[in-house]
């Protein structure tokens, strides 16, 4: 049985189409997707991502233990800032990729996707336990705490989403937001209700993720939803979030990343620190392919392109990619792009067809459709 956000009496309440999700009954969409879709990239949107995981490793090593059980380098990060990383498996394969964010001397908040959050936290665990043991840390030194139920998280994303969520914020909150830069996070007090403020998403878009009290959750979306009616902000659902994830060039654990890719396999090399000091879970698998031109990763044998079709048909998750009649890889993810007016995808293809740019198709249905190699993102947004 799917479990309920604290939103979902406000869900059904908006008309929402609801549908299973990682276990969670979570909106598709509210009535049109395009529209959901629109509203994100010209105003705002409003997105109920309570489904989420939300771990903290606390103590006087938590920042080591994460270094060693992620492939970031976490202990570095400066207070109140946030930092993309991914925890993988000894031969290198992403169990999930995860935003960590750096709460206090002491304390680190991870965010883990929920199909993932149960295996998050119990590899966390592990890991720190192995840690301690290796390097003469005490238990309590990193402790691992899943708090998700804690929470509920809500985002607001879009070009007028700072406008909205300033207009709610308390003064001292309000003026942290004017400061706060890119993949930072507060704690601050929005219509009234405590919040930590994180400005980070999944859009492409600039916008904000507010995480609090799941009692409270309801009456901040009502206060964010009023303040934002006359400003184009819409509820926004799962279908809206992944059209939007897709044109920012975004991966999606399930369909980009997965236990049989690795971080440069989809041309996410950066994200290794190699340059951290001691051993992490995965270093020698990892190591192993890059070390014929580091984050450009010789031995990776595929990449992750995008493809725009040149036609009206949309390659999806699975569909073949041929080239000169042979298949040399595979859609992972395809819809219609409303930003570019074309059908667009992301597929992981051969290194020679990726680098060859040209004379590649999807077989869509025993038709080979044209598509071009293009850099990513699709969609990037004016700043």
């Amino acid at each position: 049985m799917s479990r309920s956000t604290p939103l979902r009496e406000v869900h059904e309440n908006l008309g929402a189409t609801l549908t299973d999700f990682a276990g969670w009954l979570m909106p598709l969409r509210y009535g049109s997707e395009s529209a959901e879709h629109d509203a994100v990239r010209t105003a705002a949107g409003l997105f109920d991502l309570s489904h989420m995981g939300e771990i903290f490793v606390t103590g006087p090593r938590a920042g080591e233990a994460l270094d060693y059980a992620l492939v970031g380098h976490l202990s570095t990060l400066g207070l109140g800032r946030a930092r993309y990383t991914m925890m993988v498996n000894e031969a290198g394969g992403i169990l999930d990729d995860l935003i960590v964010y750096r709460l206090g001397d002491e304390e680190f908040l991870v965010v883990a996707n929920a199909a993932n959050a149960a295996l998050v936290v119990r590899e966390l665990t592990e890991r720190t336990a192995r840690f301690a043991e290796s390097s003469g840390a005490a238990a309590s030194d990193a402790v691992v705490e899943d708090r998700s139920a804690d929470y509920a998280l809500i985002a607001i994303q879009g070009p007028r989403a700072a406008e909205i969520l300033r207009g709610l914020a308390e003064a001292g909150t309000a003026a942290d937001l004017d400061g706060m830069k890119y993949y930072s996070i507060v704690s601050g007090t929005v219509a009234g209700v405590a919040a930590l403020i994180a400005r980070t998403g999944y859009t492409g878009e600039d916008g904000f993720e507010l995480l609090v009290r799941p009692q409270d959750a309801a009456s901040l979306w009502h206060a964010l939803s009023e303040a934002g009616k006359d400003l184009g902000l819409a509820p926004a659902g799962l279908s809206a979030r992944d059209t939007l994830r897709l044109e920012a060039g975004m991966p999606l654990y399930g369909n980009e990343l997965t236990t049989e890719t690795t971080p440069f396999d989809a041309g996410l090399g950066r994200v290794v620190r190699f340059d951290k000091p001691g051993d992490f879970v995965g270093r020698t698998a990892l190591a192993e392919i890059a070390k014929s031109e580091g984050t450009d990763a010789a031995g990776v044998s595929r990449r992750l392109v995008g493809l725009v079709a040149r036609g009206r048909r949309v390659p999806r998750h699975g569909y073949p990619v041929i080239r000169g009649g042979e298949v040399v890889g595979e859609v992972t993810s395809g819809a219609p792009s409303r930003s570019l007016g074309r059908p667009i995808a992301l597929a992981y293809v051969s290194r020679p067809a990726a680098e060859s740019g040209n004379d590649l198709a999807v077989d869509i249905r025993g038709s080979h459709e044209p598509v071009d190699i293009v850099d990513l993102p699709f969609y990037r947004r004016n700043k």
